[in-house]
């Protein structure tokens, strides 16, 4: 197993000057900690470690030591653990992708589910029902819908590379940000969590712009041809490509595009961009239609979603499902309900449980999503459903609940900082019968569901694994209103 140690190198090096890094031997790692690190306890000190599983036993050196903690990672491994998995990915441990490749997907589980029920408990201090067991993903590879990959003219040396001694001329790269660093880019040969046609059509682009001599991005100096690129596929089978160019040069922008046009009959949307701000935000920029449609379709249960390359939807396509499903059956609908849909996105949940709903108000911070759902709606003929754009703790103000009617139920599903405390406010003055919690951090749900304690009981909770071979974990809670 190959681990890049160059970023950690420099640092040493950097570091030694001063005082060298301490060393700990045959240190056994106990635990998996956040963040998608474990943990070592080395003389009463927790360590948290990258690239480690539970069970082995290493060398580590601590690089950043505080109060009560420290961080460390591996200079040698003595023992590997007996639930190691072998990673299947070339880029595991350079790339900062991916952290649990090297767990299996049953242990992944386990600790997700440990994640969720300690957040939960440590942070929430609320009663709990029993826990529902996780609900895994079918696939574990290929299941993202979305990727964005960068270009760079200052490309990442793995440490391989480095210890070769050899020269590299060529230092253009199209891949991932190394974590950390904004300026430095791992050029990615495989990436296993997209449907291979985004392998394809992206080293199709790099050979093509290195045989054309078209320059690649500089990020920390801004100037260069080729920035970004976003490829979205569907469930429906459609691609969308999005190719970010920094200069305006047509002629070259035009060759491009037709070449990836012509080779892959695939991309049924094919735009580009011309972005000359100083971040790759693309929100406020002009899209520009080069061939086929400026939209590709999502189908979920007989619905159909029209995402634009600007529109959010969840990026893993079968989970969403299953984890929209698990929203409306906590939702308890029974078709005379007002459903307030916090966080509606572009209304693909409040679209989904709208067929069994008397009506449903959608609520989102982004107008251009908000301008999506309705479109959405009137796509599948639904008619029961309304939508505001703005701040939500700015529009979900009593005045607004006095005008629209007091929900039967709410449904939120805020960002992974939670919800505002006006928000919650605002909640429980609504009085619903029920509310539906989505989350993709445990952690500030706790939080929020110790402020709606005072109301409000948890029913019941269901994780769900939206990202394999990630830290990150969803979770769906169901809170009752107390008699």
């Amino acid at each position: 197993m190959v681990y890049s140690l160059f970023i950690i190198n420099k640092q040493n090096t950097l570091a030694r000057k001063k005082k060298p890094l301490p060393i700990f031997e045959q240190v056994t790692i106990t635990d998996v900690a956040a963040e998608g690190k474990a943990i070592a306890k080395i003389n009463d000190m927790v360590v948290f470690i990258p690239y480690v599983v539970p069970g082995d036993v290493a060398d580590i050196q601590i690089y950043r030591k505080k109060n009560r903690y420290a961080q460390g990672r591996v200079i040698r491994f003595h023992s590997y653990s007996p639930v190691r998995a072998t990673s299947f990915c070339e880029h595991f441990g350079v790339c900062g992708g991916c952290k649990w490749q090297h767990l299996p997907y049953g242990e992944q589980l386990r600790y997700k589910q440990k994640q969720v029920t300690d957040n939960l408990e440590r942070i929430g201090k609320v009663k709990l029902p029993e826990i529902n067991p996780i609900l895994g993903s079918e696939r574990t590879q290929f299941y993202r819908n979305k990727l964005e990959f960068t270009f760079s003219d200052k490309r990442w040396l793995t440490e391989a590379e480095v210890q070769s001694k050899e020269s590299f001329p060529h230092m253009n790269a199209l891949g991932f940000h190394i974590p950390g660093m904004f300026d430095k880019v791992l050029d990615i040969n495989k990436c296993w969590l997209q449907d291979d046609i985004s392998n394809r059509i992206r080293l199709e682009i790099k050979a093509f712009c290195l045989q054309q001599g078209y320059t690649f991005f500089n990020l920390r100096e801004q100037h260069g041809l080729m920035r970004n690129i976003i490829i979205r596929t569907s469930s429906t089978g459609e691609v969308m490509l999005i190719v970010v160019f920094y200069e305006n040069e047509p002629e070259k922008i035009h060759h491009l595009m037709n070449h990836l046009g012509e080779k892959f009959p695939e991309i049924t949307s094919l735009l580009y961009i011309i972005n000359q701000k100083a971040n790759d935000t693309i929100t406020d920029q002009e899209v520009i239609l080069f061939r086929g449609n400026d939209f590709i379709y999502e189908q979920m249960e007989g619905l159909k979603f029209k995402i634009g390359p600007k529109s959010f939807y969840q990026t893993n396509s079968e989970q969403a499902y299953n984890l929209y499903k698990i929203t409306r059956e906590f939702a308890g609908l029974t078709g005379n309900e007002l459903v307030y849909d916090l966080y509606t996105g572009t209304g693909t949940i409040a679209n989904f449980v709208a067929g069994k709903a008397a009506k449903v108000v959608g609520i989102e911070y982004v107008p251009e999503a908000i301008e999506d759902a309705k479109v959405n709606s009137e796509l599948n003929g639904i008619t029961n459903t309304l939508f505001f754009a703005g701040d939500m703790k700015d529009i979900l103000t009593e005045e607004f609940i006095s005008t629209h009617g007091r929900p039967d139920v709410i449904i939120t599903d805020p960002p992974r900082a939670g919800m505002h405390e006006d928000v919650i406010k605002a909640i429980l003055f609504a009085a619903p019968q029920r509310i539906v919690y989505v989350s993709c951090n445990p952690a500030t749900q706790a939080r929020d569901l110790s402020l709606l304690d005072e109301k409000y009981e948890v029913a019941r909770v269901q994780p769900v694994d939206m990202f394999p071979h990630t830290h990150h974990v969803e979770n769906v809670v169901e809170l009752g209103a107390k008699d």
